[in-house]
Order: structure tokens, then sequence, then C-alpha cells
């Protein structure tokens, strides 16, 4: 009896100090020293003064309101906003900025435990951000874009209809010239409250070039272009991997389709294409397409929505030629709900490439692959796209279950493509490229 009694105090004694431990465990996690470095890494970028976001997560002042949304925001993994599926497919990316599992315990614990503010001395040096006044890239390569293009201002009016201006602009090009760097944004801060998004597709003849492959069915034999680039909110440019680029030709055009909308004040803007050459007479090997692809069998105009349904849909694009694929970004409005790519190699054998398993129409988020992840496919794959849509009460971005949808431009409407660049190669040139994946595969282990 004395034994058992010794024994029950002896575990009294351990589960007490247990809980202490824990609850001590739980207290030292502090704003300054745990959480203010993820949240500098992965969330300040948008969370600062004069940012898209709605609120800054510079301080422990400005965060602590914050701190039970913060815990379910990122325990839901809505936010930062990276919605590929993590259990399927390819998952190394050059932007990937979501949390990993160990950072949302960090931030989940320190909530918990009274979302301490720590000491002052154990903050991170503040980070520099850039001024959004300059280009992004101009620091990696030595200065400002060697080419802007700009839109024709446009004013927004206080109230009004949403608007799509569809200007034509030249290049003023007079020599062909390889890219290799592309940036996009409105001019302004407040021009982006205004600017749902905008595209800027590239307009040039190129004799015996055939329609684009990868655009959307509109262009004609001989010209070269397609889709240049985007900006939406989460993209706005694009580093070309080394030794690829995008090529411009003389007398080129940019045609911009913005998408405007009023935010209850009066705002005039453009939008700014900035383009880095290489340097004259360094031509790189691949040359990188622009393009889409639809994400409905035909067209993406063939959606077709009845009330209250969920709806799928189908598309699949031959690769004429061999080559890497650089990126994966879903693009649908209020009613997507996922986007899938698959490869369908020549064999008959299918990878599944990549998976947006909770697409979010306020985050057109582009997902870059990253070097050693980027498929290389050979020619004759076929890149299959299946596409999602819920049209019920249970789709809580749904403006109205009981209205029939299509396509159209309007946020009310529906689209479904996935834009994607490909940089084709010779077989020859893929054979090589796949050899030295391999070899730095073998290497890696």
């Amino acid at each position: 009896m004395r034994k058992a009694k010794l024994f029950l105090l002896i575990a009294i004694a351990i589960a007490g100090l247990c809980i202490v431990a824990f609850s001590q465990d739980r207290g030292t996690l502090t704003f300054s020293k745990d959480v203010a470095p993820i949240f500098q890494e992965k969330c300040q970028s948008c969370h600062r003064p004069d940012s898209i976001a709605p609120m800054s997560l510079l301080t422990y002042d400005q965060t602590r309101p914050w701190a039970k949304a913060i815990r379910e925001r990122v325990i839901t993994r809505n936010m930062p906003p990276w919605h590929i599926d993590k259990t399927v497919g390819i998952q190394h990316f050059t932007n990937d900025r979501s949390l990993t599992d160990e950072q949302i315990q960090t931030i989940v614990k320190w909530v918990d435990g009274g979302a301490l503010p720590g000491d002052p001395k154990d903050m991170p040096p503040a980070k520099t951000w850039p001024d959004d006044a300059k280009w992004n890239f101009a620091a990696q390569f030595g200065g400002p874009p060697d080419l802007i293009v700009r839109s024709p201002l446009y004013t927004v009016p206080a109230t009004a209809m949403d608007a799509w201006y569809k200007p034509s602009v030249d290049t003023g090009l007079t020599e062909r010239r390889w890219v290799r760097a592309i940036e996009i944004r409105p001019a302004t801060v407040k021009g982006r409250k205004v600017t749902h998004h905008a595209l800027a597709r590239l307009v040039q003849q190129e004799p015996g070039v055939a329609a684009n492959p990868l655009d959307d069915g509109s262009a004609a034999a001989g010209v070269a272009g397609g889709l240049f680039m985007e900006w939406a909110v989460g993209k706005q440019g694009e580093i070309m991997r080394p030794n690829s680029g995008k090529l411009m030709l003389p007398g080129s055009k940019i045609t911009f389709e913005v998408h405007y909308h009023a935010v209850g004040e009066a705002i005039t803007d453009q939008v700014e294409l900035g383009i880095y050459f290489y340097p004259k007479g360094q031509e790189p090997t691949y040359r990188q397409t622009l393009g889409l692809f639809n994400a409905i069998a035909g067209s993406s105009r063939n959606i077709d929505i009845p009330p209250n349904s969920t709806f799928t849909s189908q598309s699949i694009t031959p690769m004429r030629q061999a080559g890497r694929v650089e990126n994966f970004q879903p693009h649908m409005h209020l009613r997507g709900k996922a986007m899938m790519l698959e490869a369908i190699l020549p064999d008959g054998t299918t990878k599944l490439l990549s998976k947006v398993d909770r697409f979010e129409f306020s985050w057109m988020t582009n997902y870059i692959y990253a070097d050693d992840s980027a498929p290389l496919l050979p020619r004759g794959t076929q890149l299959r796209v299946t596409a999602w849509y819920d049209n019920t009460k249970d789709n809580r971005n749904n403006p109205d279950a009981d209205q029939w949808v299509g396509f159209g431009d309007r946020t009310v409407d529906e689209m479904g493509h996935a834009w994607i660049n490909i940089t084709y190669m010779s077989d020859q040139e893929y054979e090589s490229e796949l050899a030295k994946r391999n070899q730095a595969a073998v290497l890696a282990r």
C-alpha cells in the first residue's frame, strides 16, 4: 500500500512538473523572438504601411489586436496566400511564401500562450522594403528597365460600372531584342485600388510562324506574340531562367487589357510595363513562348453553369516540341474552386504536375517552379487542364447561386484559363537538359 501511494505521489508530481514545463514552454514564445522573424519573412511584404494589406504587422502593437484572427488564418492556410495542394504534384517553387508546419505551430502556440510581446532587444533588424516608386528588379540588373511601355492615362470615376480599357501602344523597337525579365504595375499606389488586373499582350509579325499554340485561338498565322505579362494581386513580374528569354521584334506593339473598377473616389492612373533586355549580341539558347491554356474544351467561352450546380471542364493541348513548363497560374472568377495541370506522356502515363485545390479569386498567384523541379517534357506530351466550379450556396464567394453563369469579363461572370509559359527545345536539347537534371539528382542523393 505504501509503495502504491508513493508511486501515485510521484506520478502526480511528474504530471505537475510537466504541466508547469508546458506552461513555461508556451510562455517562452514571444513576438519579438519567435513570431516577428516569421512575419518578416512571409507576411510583411504585404502587411506594412501603404501596402495592399488592410493592416500592418511590423510591430507588436500593430499585431496584437489581430492575434486571434491571425491564428485562425494560418491554421486554415488562408494566409499567406498559397493555395497549392501540398499533398500532390510538384512542391518546389521559387516564390513559395507558404508557412511551414513548424511556423504555423509557433504562431498558434504564441497566441494560445497569451501573445506575449517579449524583449524588444530580441526583435530582428527592421527590413528595408523596396520603394514602390522603384522597379523591383532594378538592383539585380544594375538599373531601371531598358524599355518602359505605358498605357495612356485613364480616369476611373468615383462611382461607375467596371471598365475594360484596351489601348495598343508601339514599343518603339527598331531591332530584335531578347527579354530576360519583365515587370508590370499600376503606376501609383492609388492606382492599385482601382486596377483589378492588367494584361500586356505582345503583338508582332514574324513570317513563317504559325499561330501561337498556347494562345486563346484568336491569333493569326504570322502573329508571333501572346500574353506577355500580367499584373494582379500577388503577381507583378517574371525573371526568365538562365539562358532563356522572350523575343521582341522591330515594330512590335503592346496591347494592354486593364480591368478597372470604382472604389468611391475618382482616380487617374496608367499601367507601366518594364522590360529588361539581354545585352546586345547575347542571345539565349531557349525561347520562351507566351500564352495561355484554356481550361474549357474548345474555349473558355463554353462555360455554361446552371443555377445551384457544380461544373467541371477539361482541355488538352499537345506539345509539338519538347520543352520545360515554367509555371502554373489558374485564372477563374468567383465560382472557381480548383484547377489541376497534368502531363500525359507519349507512352500513355500521366503525371500530376500541380493542383490548386482552394482557388481564391482575390489572389491570382503564379506558381513558378524551381529550377530543379520545372517539368521537362518530351515532344508529343499532352498537357491536360481540369477546372472545377461551384455555383451553389456552399461557395461563400458566390454572389448569387440562383443565377445561370456563363463566360464573361465581369467579375460576376466566369472564366477558366491556366497561364503557362513553356520554354521549347529541340529533342537533342531536351535529352541534354534531362541528363543534367538526372546527374544533379544523383549528386544530391
